[in-house]
C-alpha cells in the first residue's frame, strides 16, 4: 500500500511540471507500478480523480480537457513497426504531454526533452530512478529545491497543486493541509535576454522584476500599509521561492466574464487607487532579512521600448512589411513630444498590471481591503493615472465604456480637493497612458501570436484597438492619431484573421 501511495504521490508531483512537447518513459517489470504513475499524473492533471482505463489494448488513449492535453501510450502489445507508424506519436508530441509505458518498443530515438522513469521493486519496495533530459532536468532540479524549502516551512506536508502558471518566469502552487491553504511562488532569477539597447536587455530597460525580492519587498510595504497584498509566510529569496497567504479564487476577471454585477468590486478597485495616490511612496522598499529593493522610476527609456514593441511585432504582423526608418522616427518624434503628459510632480508607486486577472474580490474585508493585489513585482514610481488606465481599459475583457466613463468621474470628484490635483492634466495623463500602454499590448500580443504560436491572444486585439482609438480622440494626442490613420488605422488593426 505504502509503494502504491508513494508512486501516486510522484506521478502527482511530476504533473505540476508537466508540458505539451515532451515526453515521459515507464520503464520496469510487469506490475512494477507504470500505470499507477501515469494514472496518478494524468488525474493530477484533470484535477480530478477521472477513469483511467489503461491503454493496453488501444495502444493510446488522449485527454484533451486536462490543464496540458495528454496523451498515454502503452507499447506492450505493439507487433510491428508498422504499428508504431500508425498511432501518430510525432503529431501528439507537438499538442500534448506523451507518457508512455513500455518506451524501449519505439525501436528509434527518443526525444531530446524527455523525462526517463525505471521502477523498480526490491526486498525493501519500489524504486523509482529519474533521469531528465532537456527541460525535464531542469524541472526534476526544480522540484527537488522546492521540496527542501517547504520540508523547513509549515507546508511541509501541505499537498501540492498547481494553480498557476504563465509566460513568464513564474509558477504558483496551491499548498492545502487540513482546513488551511496557502500558495507557493515559485519565481527562479530571470535569464538575462539578449541586449536590445544601450547595452542592456528588455528587461532591464523596461524595469521588469529580476527576482522574487520584488515581491518580497513590495508585498511586506503595500500590507504595513493597510492594502491586500498575498503576505510572506515563508520566504528564501536565493532560491526564488516564497510561501505567500492564499487570496482565494474570486478573480475579477473570472466574475467578468461570468457576467457578475461588477459595480462594487470596480468602485472600490477605484478607492484604492485614490488611498495610494494621497500617499507618499518610498523609492526603495526593505526586503525581509535581505537587505532593500529599489523601486525604479517608470522613465521615458522605457516608454519607448514599450511602444516599439507595436513597430517591432505588430506591424509586421498586420502589414507583412517593416517600417521605414522614416516611419519609426515619425512615430517616436510624436511620443517625445508627448512624454511631459507622463510627468508626475509627486510620483507614486504603480503595479502596472492593475487589471482583472490581477485584482482579487475579498468580500468578507472592509473597504477597499476588499481588494487583493497580485503579481505586484514589476512596481515602479510612476503617474496615479497609469493604473487606473490598467483597470479601465481591460486588455482580456471588455469594461463598457459608459461603466469606464463613471468610474473615471468617481475618480477625479473623490481626488477633486487633493492637494496638487488637477483634471484636466490627469485626463491627458490618463488618454496618454491609454494610447501608450494599447500600443505595447497589440506588439505583446503580435509577438505571442507570431512567435511563440499563441494566436489565442487575437483574439483581444479588437478591444485593445478600441480602447486605442478612444484614447486617440484626445486633444492632446491629435498628432499620434494622424500617424495612427495614416499606418495602421483602426480598420486595419480589427480585421487581422483570428
Amino acid at each position: 500500500m505504502k509503494d502504491t501511495e508513494a508512486t501516486q504521490a510522484l506521478g502527482a508531483e511530476l504533473a505540476l511540471m508537466a508540458k505539451a512537447g515532451s515526453i515521459i518513459c515507464l520503464k520496469g517489470d510487469l506490475g512494477a507500478g507504470k500505470t499507477t504513475l501515469a494514472r496518478s499524473f494524468i488525474q493530477a492533471l484533470a484535477g480530478d480523480e477521472i477513469e483511467v482505463p489503461s491503454p493496453t489494448f488501444t495502444l493510446v488513449q488522449t485527454y484533451d480537457t486536462t490543464r496540458v492535453p495528454v496523451a498515454h501510450v502503452d507499447l506492450y502489445r505493439l507487433t510491428s513497426p508498422a504499428e508504431l507508424d500508425e498511432l501518430g506519436l510525432d503529431d501528439l508530441l507537438a499538442t500534448h504531454q506523451v507518457i508512455v509505458e513500455w518506451p524501449e518498443r519505439l525501436g528509434r530515438d527518443l526525444p531530446a526533452d524527455r523525462l526517463d522513469i525505471k521502477l523498480v521493486a526490491n526486498g525493501k519496495g519500489r524504486v523509482a530512478d529519474l533521469g531528465g533530459q532537456g527541460s525535464w532536468s531542469l524541472a526534476l532540479k526544480r522540484l527537488s529545491v522546492i521540496a527542501d524549502f517547504l520540508a523547513r516551512t509549515d507546508w511541509a506536508k501541505a499537498t501540492r497543486v498547481f494553480l498557476e502558471g504563465d509566460a513568464s518566469f513564474r509558477r504558483y502552487e496551491r499548498l492545502v493541509m487540513g482546513g488551511k491553504t496557502a500558495v507557493l511562488m515559485d519565481m527562479a532569477e530571470r535569464p538575462d535576454g539578449p541586449i536590445v539597447k544601450h547595452g542592456k536587455p528588455y528587461s532591464a530597460i523596461a524595469h521588469l522584476a529580476e527576482n522574487i525580492n520584488a515581491v518580497l519587498a513590495v508585498n511586506k510595504c503595500l500590507v504595513e500599509r493597510g492594502y491586500s497584498a498575498p503576505g510572506i509566510l515563508a520566504s528564501h529569496a536565493k532560491d526564488g521561492l516564497a510561501v505567500i497567504e492564499d487570496l482565494g479564487s474570486d478573480v475579477y476577471g473570472k466574475k467578468m466574464l461570468r457576467g457578475d454585477d461588477m459595480s462594487e468590486p470596480l468602485e472600490e478597485a477605484v478607492r484604492l487607487l485614490v488611498d495610494m495616490a494621497r500617499q507618499s511612496w518610498p523609492s526603495r522598499a526593505e526586503i525581509p532579512g535581505n537587505g532593500w529593493h529599489h523601486v525604479s522610476v517608470y522613465d521615458r527609456e522605457a516608454m519607448t521600448i514599450e511602444v516599439e514593441l507595436v513597430l517591432d511585432w505588430f506591424w509586421p504582423f498586420a502589414k507583412a512589411s517593416v517600417p521605414s526608418d522614416k516611419e519609426r522616427a515619425e512615430f517616436l518624434d510624436i511620443w517625445q513630444d508627448l512624454f511631459p503628459l507622463a510627468d508626475h510632480a509627486e510620483p507614486v508607486w504603480i503595479m502596472r498590471d492593475y487589471h482583472s486577472p490581477n485584482l482579487m474580490w475579498l468580500p468578507e474585508r472592509a473597504g477597499f481591503k476588499r481588494v487583493g493585489l497580485i503579481d505586484t513585482q514589476d512596481c515602479v514610481l510612476g503617474h496615479p493615472a497609469f493604473d487606473m488606465a490598467s483597470l479601465l481599459q481591460d486588455a482580456r475583457v471588455d469594461v463598457d465604456f459608459a461603466l469606464a466613463d463613471r468610474l473615471l468621474d468617481l475618480y477625479c470628484t473623490l481626488r477633486k480637493n487633493d492637494k496638487g490635483f488637477d483634471e484636466v492634466d490627469f485626463r491627458s495623463a490618463f488618454a496618454f497612458f491609454g494610447a501608450q500602454r494599447a500600443s505595447k499590448i497589440l506588439g505583446i500580443f503580435a509577438r505571442l501570436a507570431k512567435r511563440d504560436g499563441k494566436r489565442g491572444y487575437l483574439r483581444h486585439m479588437p478591444r485593445v484597438s478600441r480602447y486605442l482609438e478612444r484614447n486617440l480622440n484626445h486633444p492632446r494626442l491629435a498628432q499620434l492619431r494622424q500617424w495612427y490613420d495614416r499606418h495602421l488605422p483602426q480598420s486595419l488593426r480589427e480585421s487581422l484573421p483570428q
